[in-house]
């Protein structure tokens, strides 16, 4: 590699980072992938190939397209979150999240469910329809679970350097269970056909209120990114748009271009997840190694 190409990868490589670790970026991966202890996942199993990959990316904004579906999830997030003041501290807390329960010692891994559980001891008021939410409500945290696992692996599917075998994806799907599970979510799915089921049963809820609207619009179109960063964040917020089923379109106002999704979506999102892959890859590590794990492991939900 020249040394120009070389010093590009190191700043756009810095400049991902940055956004999804955060300033004690460092000092989190230390605690993953450099502590000594047991993991949840070995080294094979298909969540770390997924939670690995840069395709996350696409599938950290496609969840949160869907999740905004349901009205007291959203309510939830409007009245709880400061994503639009700080949209990036919230996507380090949720990477942090997802890279200590895959990549991290146990005891990381606990401490990481147990912070998420007592947040959500704290999340509850009224939607604006009048009804309560309270984020521990576990039917609530199933539907936050479901569309996340449905848009991480839809994501890798289509724009992962590797596609899962369909025992693989039950692979997946059975990991996140394992996970759910810690976080007190009942009845998880654990295959793919469950994981179907599950989405399926949720849609009497859902519905596309001006909250989910707006957050829509704020993540798609305004997300505050320096001016160069621009074009590569929309050819990632139309890849996740073009994951989105037909059925969520119309409620959150999305363009539905079939054609277009599936040509010039399609080759944008294949060219962004493939520069951050890139951008990411330590050069001296093989795409599954520790090292690369530490660059690819931050992604939102």
């Amino acid at each position: 590699m020249s040394g120009q190409a070389a010093e590009l990868r190191d700043w756009l490589g810095g400049q991902v980072l940055r956004r999804v670790a955060g300033p004690e970026g460092a000092a989190r991966r230390e605690r993953i992938f450099s502590a000594e202890g047991e993991r949840w996942f070995a080294d094979d199993r298909p969540i770390r190939r997924v939670h690995g990959d840069a395709a996350m990316f696409v599938g950290g904004l496609r969840a949160l397209l869907l999740q905004s579906l349901h009205p007291l999830a959203i309510a939830g997030v409007a009245q709880h979150s400061d994503y639009r003041h700080d949209p990036w501290g919230r996507l380090q807390r949720t990477s942090f999240f997802l890279a200590a329960t895959t990549f991290g010692p146990a005891q990381e891994a606990e401490r990481a469910v147990a912070r998420v559980r007592a947040v959500h001891r704290r999340v509850r008021g009224l939607a604006p329809d009048g009804r309560p939410y309270d984020a521990s409500d576990p039917e609530l945290m199933r539907w936050v679970h479901v569309a996340e696992i449905d848009s991480f692996l839809a994501a890798h599917q289509r724009y992962g350097a590797h596609r899962l075998s369909p025992a693989e994806c039950d692979g997946y799907v059975a990991d996140a269970a394992f996970i759910a599970e810690r976080l007190a979510i009942p009845d998880p799915p654990r295959t793919t056909a469950q994981l179907a089921d599950a989405l399926r049963e949720f849609r009497p809820e859902l519905a596309g209120t001006a909250q989910a609207r707006s957050a829509a619009r704020y993540l798609l179109l305004q997300a505050p990114l320096p001016l160069a960063a621009r074009p590569p964040y929309s050819a990632l917020a139309g890849a996740a748009v073009g994951l989105m089923p037909a059925w969520t379109r119309w409620p959150l106002r999305l363009p539905y271009l079939p054609a277009v999704d599936a040509t010039l979506g399609r080759a944008a999102g294949h060219g962004i997840v493939t520069t951050i892959r890139w951008a990411t890859r330590s050069p001296a590590s093989p795409p599954t190694s520790p090292a690369h794990r530490d660059a690819a492991s931050g992604r939102g939900h």
